[in-house]
């Protein structure tokens, strides 16, 4: 799992079905310091964030089993809204 800032949205009319009823947003990958870093990526929303917002999300195997996402083709979902972030 990684922090992220969802920063954009996805409009698809025609995907696979396994995506249907799906919010697809745009996430751009955060360090421990809430800075970016990294590339952006397309994640399944499965907790109803919105733009602006820290996120956690998961890839791979467990994306898939968040949600209503089972079998589903996705490999990243947004599985948290970040309310704040303690570092040492």
């Amino acid at each position: 799992m990684y922090l992220a800032r969802v920063i954009g949205t996805v409009v698809s009319t025609s995907k696979d079905t396994t995506l249907c009823g799906s919010k697809l947003l745009i996430v751009a990958r955060l360090n421990e310091k809430l800075e970016r870093e990294g590339n952006t990526q397309i994640a399944t929303d499965t907790v109803g964030a919105g733009c602006g917002e820290t996120v956690i999300v998961t890839t791979g195997s467990a994306a898939r089993q968040s949600g209503t996402l089972d079998h589903s083709v996705t490999d990243a979902s947004i599985v948290g809204i970040v309310d704040s972030v303690e570092t040492q």
